[in-house]
């Protein structure tokens, strides 16, 4: 019984509850192959029905939650939300199961935004249950266990489909199974006692306050600390004398100590408050904070490219199998979804994971590969429209996603070098936000039929031309960087060489004399 307790008590016990949920949950054979369902005999929706009317619902309804599950995430303490996101896709797959018709698919839709808003209590509950010192491991685990699920989905999907072992329905009774594994799951999860805004005040007197405004941060602790150390080291080859970085160390040390003291003072004023004024007051300090991290230029610029990508990969994602079924209907050709989103999958997390290891100073030459490669991109997705040929299509989809997760890593690393671990998740959930407001936008004009309604080959005509734009824009951005860095370079070299000199003519004196 001891030893179940203690069990209980450590970090690998929460941190493997959510691993097995996260896995559990994503597990899904049936979305790669979700427009051939459908659009076949099962559901007989026609395409423009799915692709105008019914998945637009999904970027709007998106929008519309994601603030209020934010808020309520915090408030609940995490789990709860966990629960009912669960909860929230078993009834989105028994309604693909037994429901028919395009105002109750509409309905599915909204009920799927709410399990993807959900998603801020997967990925913030861990940070509230364990130490900061076990940060990097428990990130990484429930990333990975996610990840896994996807590609065991699409690859037991693919599977199933080409050996015609399950038909589509039959999948998703399959699916209802996972999922309910996955909810009782979530059901054990322990109960956090801490959150980021609403319950700080829940921890013993004696404890460290260091650890305690660690640990209300965000996700993807490790990646701002390696970014961190990073920056410190270009910083420190950039040409100063060792003199100067010691005087400028003393006073940004003393100038940080005084703003910890005042930002101290006015966490624990907010937190007191927090407990009388209630919600207000969390929002006042929720805008205090977004005013103070965007107050930097060079995080606007890539927070920007941020919203406006992951908007034209959201788009691209949700619409793609309408493409490829208009290349290739899946009634005269086998068709091969789950395996391309296996393969894309992997190949986008070896990207993400293979640029980690990478020392290219991307404070310099970042804005030029955003540019660059979202040309790739945009190449990608016209190669996709204009070729008519599903393997190309593939092809090209693969390549696309890939780009995309490599370059939203480097997006992410430069986002957290200059914030602290507090301000990390409202930054990050700040860019998602904008990102769904271009979605939406887009979707308005483009998708709905109560707007343009074009057909999905014009679509990725546009999306492949809005990817172009990004990257004339922050290629041209990138290259006006460059160029005044490398103008400022010898005018910091200049100074310090002639620092050196009367140095060296002090220690001739000094031995003189």
């Amino acid at each position: 019984m001891k030893t179940l307790k203690q069990l209980m008590k450590d970090w690998r016990y929460p941190t493997s509850l959510l691993c097995i949920y996260g896995f559990f949950s994503t597990v899904k054979p049936l979305e790669p192959f979700l427009i051939p369902y459908l659009t076949g005999p099962d559901k007989n929706l026609t395409m423009e029905q799915v692709a105008n009317q019914i998945f637009p619902v999904w970027t709007y309804s998106y929008l519309g939650v994601l603030v209020p599950v934010f808020l309520l995430t915090d408030w609940l303490r995490y789990k709860p939300v966990v629960v009912f996101q669960c909860s929230a896709l078993f009834v989105t797959t028994a309604m693909l199961l037994w429901v028919n018709g395009v105002l109750e698919m509409q309905a599915m839709q909204f009920m799927y935004s709410v399990v993807t808003a959900c998603d801020v209590a997967y990925f913030s509950y861990i940070y509230s249950m364990v130490e900061l010192k076990h940060y990097l491991k428990a990130t990484s685990y429930s990333r990975t266990a996610q990840l896994l699920g996807y590609t065991v989905g699409s690859v037991l999907g693919q599977v199933l489909v080409s050996l015609e072992l399950l038909s589509y329905k039959n999948i998703l009774v399959f699916t209802l199974v996972l999922t309910s594994i996955g909810w009782l799951t979530s059901v054990l999860l322990p109960m956090p006692k801490t959150s980021m805004f609403f319950h700080q005040k829940r921890r013993s007197s004696g404890e460290d306050e260091d650890v305690h405004e660690g640990s209300v941060g965000a996700e993807d602790a490790d990646a701002v600390i390696e970014e961190g150390s990073l920056t410190k080291d270009v910083s420190q080859s950039s040409g100063q004398s060792s003199s100067e970085n010691h005087l400028d160390d003393v006073e940004m040390n003393e100038s940080e100590k005084r703003q910890k003291e005042v930002e101290g003072s006015s966490d624990s004023n907010s937190t007191k408050s927090a407990k009388t004024g209630g919600c207000g007051d969390v929002l006042l300090r929720l805008w205090r904070d977004f005013r103070q991290c965007y107050s930097s230029r060079t995080l606007l610029y890539w927070s920007a490219w941020w919203a406006l990508s992951t908007c034209g990969y959201n788009q691209t994602v949700n619409y793609v199998q309408a493409l490829w079924e208009h290349v290739e209907p899946s009634n005269n050709f086998t068709v091969y979804n789950g395996g391309v989103e296996a393969i894309s999958n992997l190949f986008g997390a070896a990207a993400a994971y293979g640029i980690g290891f990478s020392s290219a100073d991307w404070s310099r030459w970042g804005e030029i590969s955003l540019g660059a490669l979202s040309a790739l991109e945009s190449g990608a997705l016209f190669a996709m429209v204009f070729s008519a040929n599903i393997w190309v299509c593939y092809c090209g989809y693969v390549i696309f996603k890939s780009l995309y997760m490599l370059l939203i890593t480097i997006a992410m690393f430069q986002v957290a070098a200059g914030l602290n671990m507090e301000r990390y998740a409202l930054v990050f959930g700040a860019n998602t936000f904008c990102a769904l407001v271009f979605q939406t936008i887009l979707t308005s004009v483009v998708v709905d039929s109560r707007g343009l309604g074009l057909d999905i080959v014009t679509q990725f005509i546009i999306y492949g031309a809005y990817f172009g734009i990004i990257a004339v824009l922050f290629f041209v951005r990138g290259l006006y960087t460059t160029c005044q860095r490398s103008k400022m370079e010898p005018q910091q070299q200049m100074p310090e060489e002639t620092h050196e000199a009367e140095n060296d003519a002090r220690i001739i004196n000094g031995s003189k004399l």
